[in-house]
């Protein structure tokens, strides 16, 4: 079976510095795959690149068997990969209902558009309780509920999340990765780039450790958060 995501070398550059250097990886549907690693190490540009947001220097991605290379993110968006940005990006006078609704914005289905605001309001309540409040009142963990529920709003095939724990308290690290667990439960398929390895590796079906530009392992999760070069590289442990 062809896999939904396919990446093969992968090339991204910024000019004469190379941010990807020819990487490859797959994601099969209804798995979560992690991609893991410091900062610098091309994560981000590599999300960014799947979007549609950057072009890759070389290699090719196909999506649902489709070469993604020469199509522009919006068309990208319409084949069913989202895309939950690293910083959240949310539009902070706008109210969350409107937020949630731009996430919707290639759809014209109203009552399957109504039907998945009231799922994202099941899955993160306190966004359902302040609908009507502009997006800039919420605290950093409710943006980020609020980045993933707009995502969800285009029905993606693929979820990919940049991030999603950054600078959080360790109360609510915990409740998004909970979500993401609800949500892989759900059968969503999740690209997750994440710099708590601990975190994103628990959740992985399959995982990637990223060192600039390069993939340097790749196993399982439960596989990799055992490995003794992980654990002392990025779990903290001697």
């Amino acid at each position: 079976m062809t896999a939904l995501l396919e990446v093969e070398d992968l090339r991204v550059a910024y000019g004469r510095i190379q941010a990807v250097k020819g990487i490859s990886f797959t994601v099969e549907a209804g798995q979560v795959v992690t991609l893991v690693g410091t900062n610098g190490a091309g994560k981000t540009t590599t999300l960014r690149t799947l979007s549609g947001l950057l072009k890759p220097a070389g290699g090719q991605i196909r999506f649902d068997g489709r070469p993604l290379k020469k199509i522009p993110a919006h068309q990208v968006v319409s084949l069913g990969l989202a895309h939950s940005p690293e910083g959240r990006h949310i539009f902070p006078r706008m109210t969350i209902e409107d937020n949630l609704r731009l996430g919707a914005f290639l759809r014209n289905d109203k009552p399957g558009i109504e039907q998945d605001i009231q799922r994202a309001y099941g899955l993160f309540p306190v966004l359902g309780e302040r609908r009507k409040q502009a997006a800039g009142t919420l605290s950093g963990g409710e943006q980020q509920m609020l980045a993933m529920g707009r995502a969800l709003m285009s029905r993606p095939k693929l979820l990919m999340l940049d991030e999603p724990s950054m600078g959080l308290s360790p109360i609510m690290m915990r409740k998004i990765m909970a979500t993401i667990a609800e949500l892989r439960a759900r059968g969503t398929t999740i690209l997750l780039v994440e710099q708590n390895a601990r975190a994103a590796l628990s959740l992985a079906d399959r995982g990637h450790v990223m060192e600039t530009g390069t993939i340097v392992l790749s196993g399982t999760g439960r596989d990799l958060l055992h490995d003794e070069s992980v654990r002392k590289a990025y779990l903290g442990e001697d």
